[in-house]
């Protein structure tokens, strides 16, 4: 399982985002790249990532326009960093107009 893992609600629908791209990426190179799968789930990266800082995007723009929905923000990212080898949950609760997120367990 990797080390990383994220959920993506869709607050307009009150349901799960499938299908949201999803890009890491350490010291602007991308290392992983994957989905959300039917419940907006998805664990993505290595097993193991080294302590770094870090930036998962989110392609939000792709997910609302499937959806037929204006939206003001084509992606979403998050900096964050990975200090030791514990696992990491990177949720975000999105609308079309504004996004939140926090440190999972």
């Amino acid at each position: 399982m990797p080390q990383l893992t994220t959920h993506v609600l869709d607050a307009t629908s009150g349901l799960p985002a499938a299908g949201v791209g999803l890009a890491l990426s350490l010291a602007g190179e991308v290392i992983a790249t994957g989905e959300t799968d039917a419940d907006g789930r998805a664990g993505l990266g290595p097993e193991v990532l080294e302590p770094g800082e870090y930036a998962l995007r989110f392609e939000t723009g792709e997910h609302f326009a499937a959806a037929g929905v204006e939206t003001f923000y084509p992606h979403v990212t998050v900096a964050f960093t990975v200090a030791d080898q514990r696992h990491l949950h990177v949720p975000i609760l999105l609308s079309p107009f504004a996004y939140s997120t926090y440190r999972g367990s």
